[in-house]
């Protein structure tokens, strides 16, 4: 229920300010578990890319954040759970496995950082690969600028299983699925830019 307030809240306030808009939510499976992967360009990026998916979603956040009075259980109750920032830790690792297992829905940046350059980190692969889970390709587009439209759009689901099926010669198959879901989201970003009617 909090969840869901909360959304209702988000989606109101982000698109007072932000017009924000989406597309592609019909390839966001309503079962079982998916990793919703996103381009990073925000601090304001995890409930842009949560408010228009029907189902709840489990963000990692810097851990940090659960130590400010108030705010750090809220998001707790809210499906974040905590990460080092120095990188993904074996412990937000086993969180994320734990729920996918459950069926729950993650999103996560594989970017890691909004500096990165668009290269991807790994994490987000070793996660899919070891929890079965489906990943949601979605792409920002847009700066936060107010009263200018944002966009949020999701891709197709990529099976990770299927993408080193379909390449037995890959040295690391967890960068082959990283390449994979990141050449997609530039695609995203590409197909949906400003040049782009949404």
């Amino acid at each position: 229920m909090l969840y869901l307030a909360g959304q209702f809240f988000l989606r109101v306030l982000y698109g007072a300010l932000f017009r924000l808009k989406s597309s592609g939510v019909e390839h966001i499976p309503l079962r079982g578990p998916i990793i919703v992967a996103s381009n990073h360009v925000s601090n304001f990026d995890p409930p842009t890319v949560g408010i228009p998916i029907k189902r709840k979603l489990h963000f990692m956040a810097k851990v940090e954040l659960f130590k400010v009075p108030l705010f750090g259980p809220l998001i707790r109750r809210l499906g974040a759970f905590p990460v080092n920032r120095g990188g993904v830790s074996k412990d937000a690792i086993k969180a994320a496995i734990a729920l996918l297992k459950e069926g729950k829905a993650l999103a996560m940046f594989p970017e890691g950082s909004r500096n990165s350059g668009g290269s991807g980190k790994k994490g987000l692969a070793l996660i899919a690969h070891r929890s079965g889970a489906l990943i949601v390709p979605a792409a920002i587009i847009g700066n936060y600028k107010l009263f200018r439209t944002l966009k949020v759009v999701y891709g197709e689901p990529i099976d990770p299983k299927a993408v080193v099926e379909a390449n037995p010669e890959a040295a690391d198959p967890l960068e082959l699925i990283t390449e994979v879901v990141m050449g997609r989201i530039r695609e995203l970003v590409n197909e949906n830019g400003p040049s782009n009617k949404f």
